[in-house]
C-alpha cells in the first residue's frame, strides 16, 4: 500500500484554492456583472421593441422580459457579491 504524496511546500502549506482568488477580484466582478448587467437591457429591449411596434404580448414576450429581469439581477449579486461578505474575517 502506498502512501499519499504531501502537498507541494510542505504539510503546514495550504491548499490551493483557484474559486477564492476571483472572489477577491473587484475588477473582475465589475466586468463580468456590468455583462450581465447589459445582457439584461439587451433582451430586455429586444422585448420592448414587439410592444412599442403594436404586437401582441405574448407568452415569449413575457418570458424575455423575465429573462432580462433575472439577468440583471444576477449582475448586481456578482457585483455585491453579498456570499462573499458574509464569510470574510475583518
Amino acid at each position: 500500500m502506498t502512501m499519499p504524496e504531501a502537498p507541494p511546500g510542505g504539510a503546514d502549506a495550504p491548499a490551493f484554492k483557484p474559486s477564492q482568488v476571483f472572489k477577491n477580484c473587484w475588477s473582475c466582478r465589475i466586468i463580468s456583472g456590468g455583462g450581465m448587467i447589459l445582457s439584461g437591457a439587451y433582451v430586455f429591449n429586444a422585448a420592448r421593441k414587439v410592444m412599442r411596434l403594436g404586437g401582441p404580448t405574448s407568452m415569449g414576450t413575457i418570458a424575455q422580459v423575465t429573462f432580462a429581469a433575472s439577468l440583471a439581477a444576477w449582475g448586481i449579486v456578482i457585483i455585491a457579491d453579498p456570499v462573499g461578505k458574509s464569510w470574510r474575517k475583518t
